[in-house]
């Protein structure tokens, strides 16, 4: 009998075309598919929770397939660990009703960009951008994150992907946190959703708020202008990770 299941994966966006299959392959979800069609004997399709650009990393993205097994999850989940390409973790596995879908049900997504001043260390390199010599005033990005917070039309913090002309660019942002441990920087960022290399583009606009390239008020108005210019510069993939998929409005908001 086929059921529906819901599973939580990570992966090492670095050698992966993002998350959405491509039609040369690369992509995460080719991955997925193809390990969960070895797993099924047959073609498995998959819906994710939404699209992470290539280089961009995930703890927490959620997909949903429908399948037949009959050896509970635990059996299923060891296959596709087993099967997986390397750099794709599943993490949590469970069975579903007919009516969850991992994209439409998602009330939000929280998202995390980490960068470290001075160098980055090897082992870390892939997952975080190196600030090298400078250092990041706090307080100015912390100032300059309040304007971003709420709903806008976030058209001048998103970039074109060629076919979403029609799509609305209003969008919620519930949180903006930003924290400084050690030499370690991290901008966490929660909303209900988000446009093509938004949350990139409120990194990098806040990385040079900190810099002293942009004052925290004039992020306020490059907000209000509702049109990209070269002001706001997209941070690199590298450093950005999708925490989590929320399916319930956290208490946060």
């Amino acid at each position: 009998m086929t059921s529906r299941w819901r599973c939580v994966c990570a992966y090492d966006g670095t050698s992966f075309a993002g998350w959405q299959k491509q039609p040369s392959g690369g992509a995460v979800q080719d991955g997925i598919e193809d390990a969960l069609g070895k797993i099924f004997q047959s073609p498995v399709r998959t819906i994710g929770a939404g699209r992470t650009d290539a280089g961009v990393h995930a703890k927490g993205q959620v997909f949903h397939f429908d399948a037949d097994w009959s050896h509970g999850p635990e059996k299923m989940l060891q296959a596709m660990r087993v099967s997986f390409p390397e750099g794709i973790s599943p993490r949590a596995l469970k069975p579903v009703g007919p009516r969850f879908h991992a994209l439409i049900s998602a009330k939000g997504k929280r998202y995390l960009y980490r960068a470290v001043e001075g160098w980055a260390m090897p082992e870390e390199n892939r997952f975080v951008l190196s600030l090298k010599n400078r250092k990041p005033d706090l307080v100015r990005m912390q100032e300059a994150s309040r304007y971003l917070i709420g709903t806008h039309d976030f058209s001048s913090f998103c970039a074109s992907r060629g076919n979403d002309a029609e799509e609305s660019a209003v969008r919620s942002v519930w949180k903006i946190a930003i924290t400084r441990r050690g030499r370690s920087l991290k901008i966490e960022v929660e909303g209900g959703g988000f446009l093509y290399k938004m949350v990139r583009s409120m990194a990098g606009a806040l990385l040079d708020v900190g810099m002293g390239k942009i004052q925290p008020l004039e992020l306020k108005r490059i907000l209000e202008r509702r049109k990209r210019t070269e002001k706001v510069v997209s941070a690199p993939a590298k450093g950005l990770c999708l925490d989590k998929v929320f399916y319930r409005t956290p208490s946060t908001k």
